[in-house]
């Protein structure tokens, strides 16, 4: 496809450029991702490198902790197993937790290092993710064409190294996942297009799904555009093209069938998750959009496009690039910039979403784009050095870009500085690294890697410089964790009781993190059943409902066997608490109310609280609760401490607070910030409380015994009503063989008096027709395996 160079404006690269072979390109680029990335934090003075917290949102509230309790399961010291979560939200699914967060071929990792030291673990498969990245673009870029392997190595690492990666999916170490995917997905295309590997293929595509499904589908649709326009370059004829991509499509199928059992029980379980923010999606100014092709810049709502200036001034210089065919330059340009325009149009930006415009940053795609300028980048330099014309029009156009982010507010001195500065580095670096006259290869590559380590280092630090400055962060683990974990450890009774981390929390998972079995749980698949049942009893919550908070109330600790729980002061509160398998009386289930201290009633099957006795006081003697959803504020009784309310809706709810003991009148409720519009207080009389759960006890299953993901009851002779299950009725439990059914949230199923034990397992749904759908394209695969080998043994291709 090649034409032959022009003479004066074009060269071939020398020789010696292409001398090194196998795996040098992947591996430099892969030092080069991590080495930016290193220094990028080491200039913020970020963990681990300073004293800065680096667990900003969702990686200190999630995904280190799952990464935590992903240690304890393969350490074997988890109570729950793939399927089920012990730990978190009283009892949930854990399947969808691990097929969103922790399927990912790099999080054991985290098993090789201590526990204490998990932040630097989940730190040390991040860098390493983004090394793989960088490697795995390099292998595609030489893999499409021959080239030097120091570009592959330059360009490789400018993808990984692009803003959305060291911004964005940093701190969403998951989505780094769909970095790595997005060539490997390529990859694939291109062996469909040489007719090789097509059990590798399906195996592949199974991995990049079961690693993220999320951002493999967003590689998965950039990957099928890369090979349209690789099927129009390289194959003519209807035939030959459909051939190809029949092929491709076949590899796809089969190798999402086989990551099906992990899919679609997280599909089925997102669809019974409590509805998180909806959000319309509005486009970012074209402003933002050039000022983000820029180092150094920061947004949550522009897509993060900067792939250093290196990589920029190539696929700009390529229109003009003589040595590339005229169909090709087209072909590829067009194809960046109708990627581009797609982030821009709603129909598009959903397609690139899933058909759901995400709660955070709207612009999660981006890395497709990367890796798409990388691809017209490499296409510009495998086929021999840009003349002067076309890298001064390139250059030319990366000052228009530059003049036309004059208007953002994004870019600054410093992100204008590195651009313009990376412009002429690059410049000189390209032209002079393809020279003929090794004395100058050498130092020109060392430039190009410079500079493109100086930029990424530079929009790394930037980036955390606006995370921490806009969103939450969460201390890596430090002297706190190790107390409240020992605390934790020492109080634990599973399963004759539970042991819950308490409030105030350190991150939304707490359980998982540090240990015990409590009510706090914050994820994407967070239960609608979990969020309404707790919060109908008075919980609290952030993140719209998705992260639901534990409940510091000895009435649902009596209702949820929580028999030891950790105070704000490091102590370990107990009290006697009925087993996790109770008795309610046989017929219809109650329904919730709009009280808090009703519903908690309900649930326990007696009265427990008294009414104040005059406005805003309760009897001495009796424990005062304000519930007071909306407040945002302190409160306290007027001879007590105060105590924290955060509320502020939709975003976050107060929880039902325990105010402390009351002495009478002098113990009325006071608000700093005024009484708000709506709220309640009700006095708990603890020795009403005390014969409830005597009487749950005496009725309650004699025995239980606890299995990864299965609970079996001894019940007394001649018990009968309706045994409850201190477990939230999620979707996929059976007891005796029949679905579970429900008692205010949770799990029940009926008792007559011929039956003395209770058997309920969980098996998250979808997980069989999963298997079911993997079983035939497993055998597909090892067929297809079969056939290549006895081919081979009779000597044909």
């Amino acid at each position: 496809m090649a034409t032959p160079h022009s003479p004066g404006r074009s060269r071939a690269l020398p020789r010696h450029l292409h001398r090194s072979r196998g795996p040098a390109g992947a591996a430099s680029a892969g030092l080069i991702a991590a080495l930016a990335v290193c220094a990028g934090d080491a200039v913020a003075r970020v963990f681990p490198y300073g004293p800065r917290h680096r667990s900003v949102n969702d990686l200190g509230n999630q995904f280190v902790p799952f990464h935590a309790h992903l240690w304890d399961l393969l350490h074997g010291r988890a109570a729950g197993d793939l399927l089920f979560n012990w730990s978190s939200g009283y009892g949930t699914a854990f399947l969808p937790d691990f097929g969103t967060y922790l399927s990912s071929p790099f999080a054991p990792l985290v098993a090789l290092f201590p526990r204490a030291d998990i932040d630097l673990a989940v730190y040390v498969v991040t860098v390493l993710k983004t090394a793989a990245a960088a490697a795995a673009m390099a292998w595609l870029l030489r893999t499409q064409r021959r080239g030097p392997w120091w570009g592959a190595a330059l360009l490789g690492a400018s993808y990984a190294l692009c803003g959305w990666s060291v911004i964005e999916a940093s701190y969403n170490p998951m989505w780094l996942d769909g970095l790595i995917a997005f060539p490997l997905l390529c990859l694939t295309g291109e062996w469909a297009l040489r007719e090789r590997r097509p059990v590798a293929a399906a195996l592949v595509v199974a991995l990049c799904w079961t690693a993220n499904f999320y951002t493999a589908y967003m590689g998965t649709l950039g990957a099928a555009l890369v090979l349209l326009l690789r099927l129009a370059l390289t194959r003519e004829g209807v035939r030959a093209r459909l051939r190809v991509a029949l092929r491709a499509a076949g590899a796809t199928a089969s190798g999402l069938a086989l990551a099906l059992p992990v899919l679609l029980p997280l599909f089925l379980s997102s669809r019974q998750a409590y509805p998180g923010w909806t959000r319309q999606f509005a486009p970012a100014p074209w402003t933002d959009v050039f000022a983000r092709l820029l180092p150094a810049t920061y947004s949550f709502s522009s897509p993060a496009l900067f792939v250093g200036t290196g990589t920029l001034l190539l696929a700009a210089a390529l229109p003009l690039h003589r040595a590339v065919p005229r169909r090709e330059r087209w072909w590829w340009s067009g194809l960046v910039a109708a990627v581009l325009l797609s982030f821009q149009w709603k129909p598009t930006h959903l397609a690139w979403h899933v058909f759901a415009t995400p709660n955070g940053s709207p612009y999660r795609q981006t890395f497709v784009l990367a890796g798409i300028l990388v691809m017209a980048a490499w296409t510009a330099l495998a086929a021999g050095r840009p003349g002067p014309r076309a890298l001064t029009a390139g250059a030319g156009l990366l000052l228009a870009a530059l003049l036309a982010a004059s208007g953002s507010a994004l870019a600054g001195p410093v992100a204008y500085g590195l651009g313009a500065a990376g412009i002429a580095a690059a410049a000189a670096g390209w032209w002079f690294a393809a020279s003929p006259r090794r004395r100058y290869a050498l130092p020109a590559a060392a430039l190009l890697a410079l500079t493109l380590v100086t930029q990424a280092a530079a929009t790394t630090a930037w980036g955390h410089k606006g995370t921490l400055g806009g969103l939450d962060d969460y201390p890596s683990w430090g002297a706190p964790h190790t107390a409240r974990a020992a605390a934790l450890a020492a109080a634990d009774g599973w399963p004759a009781h539970r042991t819950d981390p308490g409030r105030p929390a350190l991150t939304g998972n707490d359980p998982l993190l540090l240990g015990g079995e409590g009510g706090s749980y914050y994820s994407s698949h967070t239960p609608d059943v979990l969020t309404r049942t707790m919060a109908a009893l008075g919980a609290g919550w952030t993140s719209r409902g998705r992260s639901v908070q534990s409940l510091d109330s000895p009435v649902t600790d009596a209702v949820f066997a929580v028999g030891a729980r950790l105070r704000p002061d490091g102590t370990v509160g107990r009290a006697a608490v009925p087993p996790l398998v109770t008795l309610r009386p046989a017929g219809p289930p109650p329904a919730f109310g709009p009280s808090p201290f009703r519903n908690q009633e309900l649930l326990l099957g007696a009265r427990v609280y008294e009414d104040p006795v005059a406005p805003g006081v309760c009897r001495a003697g009796t424990d005062a609760f304000l519930w007071a959803p909306a407040y945002n504020g302190t409160a306290r009784l007027a001879d007590g401490a105060p105590f924290r309310l955060n509320g502020n809706a939709p975003r976050n709810r107060a929880a039902v607070q325990p105010l402390g003991t009351s002495r009478g009148p002098s113990s009325a409720v006071s608000f700093d910030q005024g009484a708000p519009a709506a709220w309640t207080l009700a006095c708990l009389d603890r020795p009403l409380l005390d014969a409830a759960a005597r009487g749950l006890r005496d009725t309650g299953a004699v025995s239980v015994t606890v299995g990864a993901h299965a609970v079996r009851a001894t019940l007394a002779p001649g018990s009968a009503g309706t045994a409850v299950l201190s477990v939230p009725a999620v979707a996929g439990w059976t007891c005796d063989g029949a679905p579970a059914g429900a008692y205010l949230g949770l799990v029940a199923v009926p008792v007559t008096p011929d039956r003395t034990t209770v058997s309920c397992a969980f098996r998250p749904p979808g997980l069989v027709p999963g298997l079911a759908a993997a079983a035939p394209a497993a055998l597909l695969l090892l067929a297809v395996l079969a056939r290549s080998a006895v081919l081979r043994r009779r000597g044909r291709p």
